[in-house]
């Protein structure tokens, strides 16, 4: 049973090193049996703070199918909430075990990043240290945005077919890039691994056990470096620690004794499993939810989480929700929360996962969400015909998170409408979550559409995809409208600059 809380906005895996190996061999033979790619993350503060600012970021970390606790600062945190850790599983720790378990079993890595000859260092160092260890490949390509990077790297890494992939281009660069790329790439495992590569190759000394063991690693790092890493220790402690308060100050109620669920079991409503969450849910009392979950979700991946008598989620509660959201999209289905009550979905919205579930006004509701999914996955592959808006212009609504899993349906349809069509406008109002490879893909498109002639246009973007867009640069390729009406009637020349 994955085990995952909430601290800020990303869900963190609770679990010992010795867990984290295990999950880690469960996903290459996964991957080797099925194809199916597996981003893990090792957060630390900086992350955290990163992705308060950084919508894509932020999507990123909670669709990983790993998170550990890379810093302390989350250690203490989860204490302080009343979730305590198993452990701190850092990646200049996770590496060097995943290289012995990889020599043992069998299992190849790819180095990729780092400085110029540091990635081919520590893969030697590896091998010296762990007899039979394959590295199947190693790169430090020169510095580049992530849409920029040369396409016979990815080559090289398919050809290697590597069962780990270690990404060491720091945080964000190394997540996004594992993003965009991932599925393309096939890895049964990818790590962003930062620094862990400068570490084992000696281009940066770790601190003492004592100060890794009492949290003072970063004054270390910061002796080291003072220049370049005092700027971001500095935001990073005001960030995290004004925002931890904010978490903290809600979630005080989780000290408060939870009573034991009443017993509760999914109910099967039209390939539908509906599940109730009765008073408050905690750590003390939440496993059996969880498992309630995890069986319904081996009959159909389709979950309505009933929380209409629910009074209190802690951390443990909401990452909880998050896993079986991940587990339900991984198999296909969806989770829906239904009914939630004002004082959750305030809580929902402080961790920034109000828009990660798709809240529905009740069980009744969900299931006409589910009804109208399963007719649309009936309907032919081009399920959002277009709509003419006006004179020349034709419109089509963009999906509600348009990332590496839909951006191959989406290129199909809007390349079809191109095809009829050089002007269209993309509603995005549905739309939530927009990752780098679906920037990429808005790219391509309104390339298409200039070289037939037309143009491509964006209206009534989220404040979190404005701000991807924004944060990409992307403003200056796409041109952004307040809504469809407004795309329409604009000359040409005319995009909103917000």
């Amino acid at each position: 049973m994955r085990k995952l809380l909430i601290i800020l906005n990303v869900p963190i895996d609770d679990l010992t090193m010795d867990e984290a190996l295990e999950r880690l061999d469960a996903f290459i033979v996964n991957g080797r049996k099925t194809g199916k790619v597996h981003q893990v993350a090792t957060v630390n503060a900086d992350f955290a703070v990163k992705a308060l600012r950084d919508p894509e970021l932020r999507y990123l970390l909670q669709e990983a199918d790993m998170a550990t606790a890379d810093g302390m600062p989350l250690v203490w945190g989860a204490r302080l909430l009343g979730v305590p850790l198993a452990g701190r599983v850092t990646g200049a720790d996770m590496v060097p075990a995943l290289a012995a378990r990889a020599a043992q079993k069998g299992y190849s890595i790819y180095l990729l990043g780092a400085a110029p000859g540091v990635a081919a260092r520590a893969g030697q160092i590896l091998q010296e240290k762990y007899p039979g260890l394959e590295i199947a490949g190693v790169c430090s390509p020169p510095y580049s945005s992530i849409f920029e990077m040369d396409r016979a790297i990815l080559a090289d890494i398919k050809a290697a077919k590597p069962d780990i992939l270690l990404v060491a281009f720091g945080n964000p660069k190394q997540e996004k890039w594992i993003g965009l790329y991932g599925r393309e790439l096939g890895v049964p495992v990818m790590i962003g691994v930062g620094g862990t590569l400068d570490f084992i190759a000696g281009e940066t000394k770790r601190a003492p056990e004592w100060m890794q063991q009492t949290g003072l690693e970063w004054v270390f790092r910061l002796a080291q470096e003072p220049r370049r890493l005092w700027r971001r220790y500095v935001v990073d402690l005001a960030a995290f620690g004004s925002f931890f308060v904010r978490q903290w100050w809600i979630m005080r109620q989780g000290k408060v004794p939870a009573p034991l669920l009443p017993a509760m079991d999914a109910v099967m409503v039209e390939n539908t499993a509906v599940l109730a969450v009765p008073g408050r849910l905690t750590i003390e009392n939440h496993r059996a939810f969880v498992e309630k979950g995890q069986a319904a979700l081996t009959e159909t991946p389709y979950l309505i989480i009933n929380l209409a008598e629910t009074t209190f989620l802690d951390s443990s509660a909401l990452g909880a929700l998050v896993g079986l959201a991940k587990q339900a999209r991984d198999e296909g289905g969806k989770l829906w929360l239904a009914a939630v009550p004002a004082a959750i979905q305030r809580t929902l919205a402080l961790m920034r996962l109000d828009r990660f579930f798709e809240n529905v006004a009740d069980v009744e509701a969900g299931l006409a969400a589910r009804l109208a999914r399963a007719q649309k996955a009936r309907a032919p592959a081009v399920t959002r015909p277009a709509t003419q808006v006006r004179g020349r212009w034709q419109m089509t609504k963009m999906p509600r998170r348009l990332d590496a899993a839909t951006v191959a349906e989406a290129t199909e349809m809007c390349t079809k409408l191109l095809a009829e069509n050089p002007f269209l406008i993309l509603d995005c109002s549905e739309m939530v979550f927009l990752t780098s490879a679906g920037l990429a893909m808005l790219a391509q498109l309104q390339r298409r559409a200039a070289g037939q002639g037309g143009t491509l246009r964006l209206a009534d973007c989220s404040p979190d995809v404005l701000r991807v867009i924004q944060m990409t640069r992307f403003d200056r390729v796409l041109a952004l409208f307040d809504n469809v009406t407004e795309a329409a009637a604009a000359a040409s020349s005319m995009a909103i600059q917000r």
